[in-house]
């Protein structure tokens, strides 16, 4: 008795798969990447607004307690009211912020901050006013 050879196919795909693939994928981030991009943004000015915001409750929290303002920003971590200095997401730094001093005679250094970093907001106003 004689056998029949077997035939093994090799599985795989064919070209026009991974090209029907491949197009539904760029069809895919068309739709997607230009809704990303702008929640980036978005993102970033939000935590830029929550950072703002934390640290001037702690300057005004370290005026409470001490009856001066702090002499820098640094002495609001070395006093360990701040666990590390405030991060601008715009400017991608913690050390691009503005401080404004306090007026009159009042003591201390840092009566306010500002975002250093360049441009508006999605709202039109420049970030060094927020």
């Amino acid at each position: 008795m004689t056998s029949t050879p077997t035939i093994t196919r090799k599985r795989g795909f064919t070209l026009i798969e991974l090209l029907v693939v491949l197009g539904i994928v760029a069809l895919l981030l068309t739709l997607a990447v230009p809704r990303f991009f702008p929640k980036i943004d978005s993102t970033k000015e939000t935590i830029l607004a929550e950072n703002l915001r934390n640290t001037r409750a702690v300057i005004d929290q370290f005026h409470g307690d001490t009856g001066r303002y702090p002499d820098s920003l640094q002495q609001l971590v070395d006093k360990r009211y701040l666990a590390a200095l405030p991060y601008d997401p715009i400017a991608e730094s913690d050390a691009a912020w503005v401080v404004v001093p306090p007026e009159g005679d009042e003591k201390g250094g840092v009566y306010d901050i500002h975002s250093g970093a360049p441009g508006n907001g999605r709202n039109g106003k420049p970030y060094a006013e927020w």
